[in-house]
C-alpha cells in the first residue's frame, strides 16, 4: 500500500464521516419537510369550509341589508306623504282658521273699545254732574 492508497482511504474514511454526520440533518429536515406539508393539508381542508360559510354570511347580510333598503325606502315614501298631507291640512283648515281667529280678534278689539268709551263717556258724565252739584254748593 503506498502513500497514494493511504491518502485516498482516509479521503474515503473522512467522507463516510462527514456524510454521517450530514445523514442526522438532512433526515431532520425531510421530517420537517413532512410536517410543514401536512399542516399546509390541514390548513387548506379547513379553509375550505371556513371560505364557504364566509359566503353563506355575506349572502345572508346582502338579503338583510336589501330588506334595510326596502324599509328605509317605503320610510321614506311615508315621510314625504306625511308632508304632503300636513301640507294640505295646513292649506285647506288653516286659512279658515286664520279668518275666524283674525274675525274674533277684531270683534273683541271693537267690543273692548266700544265699552271702554262707553265707560269712559259715563265717567265724565259722572264727572261733570259731581262738578256741577259742587258749583251749587
Amino acid at each position: 500500500m503506498g502513500v497514494g492508497d493511504i491518502a485516498g482511504l482516509v479521503a474515503a474514511i473522512a467522507f463516510a464521516v462527514l456524510a454521517g454526520f450530514l445523514i442526522y440533518p438532512l433526515i431532520r429536515l425531510g421530517k420537517l419537510l413532512d410536517q410543514i406539508a401536512e399542516t399546509v393539508k390541514q390548513t387548506g381542508d379547513h379553509a375550505m369550509p371556513t371560505l364557504d360559510e364566509s359566503v353563506t354570511t355575506i349572502q345572508q347580510v346582502n338579503k338583510s341589508l336589501e330588506d334595510v333598503n326596502k324599509i328605509s325606502s317605503a320610510a321614506s315614501t311615508t315621510a314625504n306623504n306625511v308632508g304632503a298631507l300636513t301640507d294640505l291640512y295646513g292649506s285647506f283648515l288653516g286659512k279658515p282658521i286664520i279668518k275666524i281667529a283674525s274675525a274674533t280678534f277684531a270683534l273683541k278689539t271693537t267690543a273692548q273699545s266700544f265699552f271702554s268709551k262707553k265707560s269712559k263717556t259715563e265717567a265724565d258724565e259722572t264727572d261733570s254732574v259731581a262738578t256741577a252739584s259742587d258749583k251749587e254748593l
